[in-house]
């Protein structure tokens, strides 16, 4: 494999001989292609935090709600919830393992490259592997950020008479947008404080608004309709294909937890740290949004209400009804407060995945996207590129009613992608996969064709039309957009780029090998190497 760049790389960070003691996180980094540039201060717990900031499941629950009342109803929402839980722990599974033999922020581009059998191919598949991310990336940082912005607008109303109209939406949201590109330009210990607090804030967040919801009103919903009521509002009659248009609610909250991987090289013992953040924000996420989803589902008191609130946010007019105006607005606080937090992961974790991406030239303008402030130590400008894309992907949602729904189903289907090649390229390898020190044993291949299979399924689902009758206002604009950034890199990639892209920079040594200081890993995952849950005082140390 030829190592050409592009006139736009920088050029891969050559390690220069340098007699100095160096930790085994930095030994691996070496050992992988790369020289620590970043600041290496989160924790475990704080790399866990991130990503269950940006999973933040009183972000994707609550602003997809509607979508869900109008798609299923209940019985969708809250068993469309475990299950898809399940199957997307499988994919988190599958690629923690993939993380430990390769803690870098480039992350999924990086392992699609190394996985690859062969290795002429590699550098194609690593390049597709991280233009699908980026998509994603950006499309959740888009549809975080609007969510914030929908549920500010509600706040807003409710307290001062602010209209909920899409340009005062969309003017909320870039502001939002600016909030969170300057607090990622402060430093990367800023980000992994609030992380930290934003983990306490969802936690005793649904605690709040689940402990009010069951205590405050004189009456809820009954058991039967709230796990058996079905409710269909696309216009489409078959209740299978209506059903499954339901399970994008879950599943749109579920991602963005490979915001573990792209901060490894700023996490400590990385190869451990980074699997186990990967899999406690699922298992955390899914317990706790399963808890949030029922007590909101109960208190529903009047549907079509709801659904047609002048507020344009269901989940706010059901606080209002249960508890009354007063206490739905401290509500939408919490909300919006974890929202905040939500998109301010995304943007991080996206701003160092465009980072690594750009050190090894696949972006346009990489020496830009890739430099790193000397004061902070962070990629500041890739951080403005995550903003940037995010506003210009949510703008189509000042005259497209259906366009939040579009976005979500973008960066649901631009991740998983992302998510499953890598997995799929392990599953070709075989026995020849080297394992890190957090892996999945004899579980390995079953997890993995589980995660590759639910992948196909939901990339065609969630392109399929969410309305009927399909017109220019409800038009899904998913497989356009998807379209368009895969033939992009298409064609760039016929065009030019195989000329000289050789994938990631894997330096002198091979990356195969675990690190000297990593001790050898057991035939199969054992209760000691198992994810813990998360342990503040115990990762913090």
């Amino acid at each position: 494999m030829t190592d050409a760049r592009s006139p736009d790389h920088p050029g891969p960070a050559v390690l220069p001989p340098d007699p100095s003691p160096v930790s085994a996180d930095e030994q691996r980094l070496r050992e992988l292609g790369y020289t620590q540039e970043l600041a290496r201060s989160m924790s475990g717990f704080s790399n866990f935090a991130v990503s269950f900031s940006i999973v933040s499941i009183l972000s994707g629950c609550l602003t997809l709600y509607g979508t869900g009342m109008k798609t299923g109803g209940p019985a969708l929402i809250i068993w469309g919830w475990p299950v898809v839980g399940l199957l997307t722990l499988c994919v988190g599974l599958a690629m923690a393992e993939i993380c430990s033999s390769y803690p870098t922020a480039g992350g999924l581009y990086y392992w699609s490259a190394k996985l690859t059998r062969n290795r002429s191919r590699g550098p194609a598949w690593s390049w597709f592997t991280g233009w699908f991310n980026f998509l994603g990336q950006v499309a959740v940082t888009a549809g975080v950020d609007y969510g914030a912005a929908f549920f500010t607008n509600a706040f807003l109303e409710l307290r001062y008479g602010l209209a909920a109209t899409p340009a005062h939406t969309m003017e909320i949201f870039a502001v939002i947008l600016l909030a969170h590109g300057l607090l990622n330009t402060l430093g990367v210990r800023l980000v992994a404080v609030l992380n930290s607090v934003s983990v306490w804030w969802h936690l005793a967040g649904v605690a709040i608004i689940v402990g009010a919801l069951a205590l405050f009103p004189d009456r809820h919903a009954s058991a039967s309709a709230v796990f058996t009521e079905f409710v269909n509002r696309t216009g489409f009659h078959s209740q299978f294909y209506v059903a499954m248009l339901g399970l994008l609610m879950a599943q749109y909250t579920l991602t963005g937890y490979d915001a573990s991987a792209h901060m490894t090289e700023e996490t400590q013992d990385a190869a451990r740290s980074g699997p186990r953040g990967i899999v406690n924000a699922i298992t955390v996420s899914l317990v706790a949004g399963w808890i949030l989803l029922l007590g909101i589902t109960f208190a529903i008191r009047d549907y079509d209400g709801a659904l047609d609130s002048t507020t344009q946010v269901p989940p706010a007019q059901i606080f209002i009804d249960a508890i009354g105006s007063g206490g739905a607005q401290f509500l939408l606080l919490i909300v919006i407060g974890a929202q905040f937090f939500c998109g301010m992961a995304s943007v991080t974790a996206n701003s160092r995945m465009i980072y690594a991406f750009s050190r090894d030239g696949a972006l346009p303008g990489s020496r830009l996207w890739h430099r790193i402030s000397p004061r902070t130590q962070t990629p500041t400008n890739a951080v403005w590129l995550a903003t940037g894309g995010a506003l210009l992907l949510g703008l189509p949602a000042l005259w497209n009613n259906t366009a939040y729904t579009a976005v979500t189903s973008i960066s649901v289907i631009g991740l998983y992608i992302s998510y499953v090649i890598p997995v799929y390229l392990r599953l070709r390898q075989g026995e020849d996969f080297p394992r890190g020190p957090w892996h999945l044993g004899r579980w390995s291949r079953p997890i993995g064709v589980v995660a590759v299979a639910w992948t196909a399924v939901i990339t065609v689902l969630f392109m399929l039309p969410t309305a009927s009758p399909i017109t220019a206002e409800s038009f899904n604009y998913t497989p356009v957009a998807v379209a368009v950034v895969a033939g992009f890199a298409g064609v760039w990639w016929l065009a030019s780029a195989r000329h000289w892209f050789a994938g990631p920079h894997t330096g002198a040594e091979p990356a195969a090998q675990p690190a000297p200081s990593v001790p050898p890993a057991p035939d199969a995952l054992s209760a000691h190497d198992a994810p813990p849950a998360p342990d503040t005082e115990r990762e913090t140390r």
